[in-house]
């Protein structure tokens, strides 16, 4: 269930509540692809980075080590130790994007895995039964990922044939979620819309999906590459037509920048692996810009990473240090800076959280996307 709490323009401020416990929105999931954080970081270590709700993948777990042995073990949350609301993308992404040959038939997608070569069949009912024996909080509906730019007519059969799997998902979900051995019964689905960058069928399609009554809905298809203007471009198109008594996701993305531009458009909830993936490569997001730690400025810098910042990493280390460790290859270096990061991303969203509820985010807003995309 989706609280709208208070809103400052079109910004919102709310609260999912969920089996797995409620988490306050705006709000950003930390992306556990294979059930793990990239760079060595714990489920622990998110309940001290103000992590609310992890991701995993349904197509990365399915092939390994398989959605079967995760249900055996009792599901992701026993398997990784987490507590709290877990969200499983349906796969379809990574079908597109990894799957080395891939058919498309109305029935699902016919595709070979990017490990082995394997062939796998996946369609609506086969990604809801793989997420219902992972047991997420939150499932995602099987989709087509459309590339962008594409054609026209092309665009509008494949959200057609979307939104048919889509009414196959909730069919599915409701048959698993009443099975007696269901691991999690209360398990959410949330659609998403697609249409490329086509106005009318982006809007045509958020309309009919509109009517199922989802327990959320998620703008898919955008940051793949298109300018930042048009991705806002299209979620100020969509939102309009998106239930405002359930949470709205803006997949992939991204940039603090590009969150708190989202968020001023509607947006509830992000995802994106750019904060653990920068910081493997020394990129890290601070309160003053973006930063390089590899700069060799940094080689006798005893500064903090960021002094306003409270994580424990910017407590104990300095840039030198965390510089040396990067050079050096040691893996200590990506988990402390894999640390930082989503500490900073969570906070962010804390923030932004505090500034729609004294009705100061448009001015806060205005301070801060000058500051965080400039490289320091």
């Amino acid at each position: 269930m989706f609280l709208l709490l208070s809103q400052n323009g079109r910004a919102r401020r709310g609260a999912l509540k969920t089996v797995h416990g409620e988490a306050e929105t705006p709000l950003f999931m930390n992306v556990a692809t294979a059930g793990a954080i990239k760079g060595g970081v714990s489920s622990p270590d998110l309940l001290e980075l103000k992590c609310q709700i992890e991701l995993c993948n349904t197509y990365h777990l399915h092939l390994r080590p398989g959605d079967d042995v995760v249900r055996k073990m009792g599901g992701l949350h026993k398997f990784m130790g987490w507590n709290g609301p877990i969200l499983t993308d349906s796969g379809g992404f990574q079908i597109f994007s990894l799957a080395k040959l891939r058919k498309i038939e109305e029935k699902g997608v016919n595709f070979q895995s990017h490990i082995d070569g394997r062939p796998i069949f996946m369609g609506p009912e086969e990604s809801m039964r793989i997420q219902s024996n992972l047991g997420s909080t939150i499932a995602m509906a099987f989709d087509e990922c459309i590339e962008n730019p594409a054609e026209y007519e092309y665009t509008e059969k494949s959200i057609a044939r979307t939104t048919r799997w889509l009414y196959r998902c909730k069919e599915e979900l409701e048959r698993l979620n009443a099975l007696p051995d269901t691991l999690n019964k209360r398990q959410m689905l949330f659609g998403i819309n697609q249409g490329s960058t086509y106005k009318d069928l982006r809007v045509r399609h958020m309309e009919e999906i509109g009517k199922l009554n989802l327990d959320g809905y998620a703008i898919g298809g955008l940051a793949v590459g298109e300018p930042a203007e048009e991705m806002y471009a299209t979620i100020d198109t969509v939102e309009p037509f998106m239930p405002p008594d359930k949470p709205r996701y803006l997949m992939g993305v991204g940039t603090p920048v590009n969150i708190i531009e989202a968020v001023s458009r509607g947006i509830d909830m992000f995802d994106c692996v750019m904060p653990s993936r920068n910081a493997r490569h020394g990129t890290l997001f601070t309160w003053d810009g973006i930063m390089i730690l590899g700069n060799s400025k940094y080689k006798t810098d005893p500064l903090p990473i960021d002094e306003s910042c409270g994580c424990a990493v910017c407590k104990t280390y300095s840039r030198a240090y965390l510089r040396h460790l990067l050079k050096a290859g040691e893996i200590l270096a990506y988990r402390l800076l894999v640390m930082h990061n989503l500490y900073f991303y969570n906070e962010l969203m804390r923030r932004i959280r505090a500034e729609i509820e004294s009705c100061t985010f448009d001015d806060f807003k205005s301070r801060m996307i000058p500051v965080l995309g400039r490289r320091i």
